[in-house]
């Protein structure tokens, strides 16, 4: 409890025994121009990192990943660390569910926390699956038609439920 802060929606800080987070303004450039917005993952996962290092597009290659898909790139490596680079990501995720910023890391946003931290395993794991393909050869890429289906099946709550229990009974 004594390392939360309270910060306002321009990221200044109002409360808190040390100082508040560089990339604060990250989460404050979402939830200034995303209402619906309620949780914000922001990560440096490996894999997806890995692809926007090497000029790949995320592609979706699982099931589960094509619920992010398209994921819009944010091209700069730079921290999110004032307002203009909060901007800047704000718009390239727009009304996406996840982002991924140049060699860097990726962010993922939901109506809770259980969506937003879901998304961002999916996200990873399609990477991995996609990088590892990648060392064999040209990986097959989910269609539109079959990225409408996973959405239909796999964009449930009880779903991320599960998944969010699984990771959850990782830490005991």
């Amino acid at each position: 409890m004594d390392d939360i802060c309270t910060i306002d929606i321009e990221a200044n800080q109002i409360e808190g025994r040390d100082k508040a987070p560089l990339e604060r303004h990250l989460h404050c450039g979402i939830y200034r121009v995303r209402a619906e917005v309620k949780a914000i993952v922001h990560a440096h996962p490996k894999w997806s990192t890995f692809l926007t290092m090497t000029g790949q597009r995320y592609e979706p290659v699982y099931a589960q990943g094509s619920l992010v898909h398209p994921v819009p790139l944010l091209d700069s490596p730079n921290s999110i660390n004032n307002r203009s680079m909060a901007d800047r990501l704000a718009a390239t995720l727009g009304s996406r569910p996840a982002a991924l910023m140049k060699s860097h890391g990726a962010v993922t946003v939901g109506k809770d926390i259980v969506e937003a931290f879901v998304l961002a395993n999916y996200m990873e794991e399609n990477a991995y699956r996609q990088y590892m393909a990648l060392q064999i050869g040209k990986p097959y890429v989910f269609t539109e038609e079959e990225i409408a289906l996973c959405r239909e099946k796999l964009w449930n709550e009880n779903l991320f439920k599960r998944t969010w229990d699984h990771f959850r009974a990782k830490l005991k």
